[in-house]
């Protein structure tokens, strides 16, 4: 039993099926680039009729408060890492002390 594969074919110079039944058309060889390419008309972005309003002005920033506050958290975090740090030493040294006696 034999398939017919003529459905599989490649088509060919003029678009359709090669009636030969071989797909005897040939690939070009090796890449020619890219497609060239044309700059775009000059007005080919819609006009623009609104003009953005100017930025806002930012609300002026106490940095002596900023600090204060920047010292404050950094005063809790190592005051947490201090706690945190006792906490694991206790646990280790009664854990040590369970398995040496």
């Amino acid at each position: 039993m034999t398939y017919d594969e003529s459905g599989w074919q490649r088509p060919g110079p003029g678009g359709e099926a090669d009636p030969r039944g071989a797909g005897d058309a040939v690939p070009p060889v090796g890449y020619s680039g890219p497609p060239p390419s044309e700059p775009p008309p000059a007005g080919w972005r819609p006009p623009t009729y609104l003009q953005p309003p100017p930025p806002r002005q930012l609300a002026p920033q106490d940095v002596d408060k900023i600090e204060a506050q920047e010292k404050d958290a950094r005063t809790v975090t190592y005051g947490v890492g201090l706690v945190a740090a006792a906490v694991l030493v206790v646990l280790s040294c009664l854990l040590c002390s369970r398995v040496l006696f």
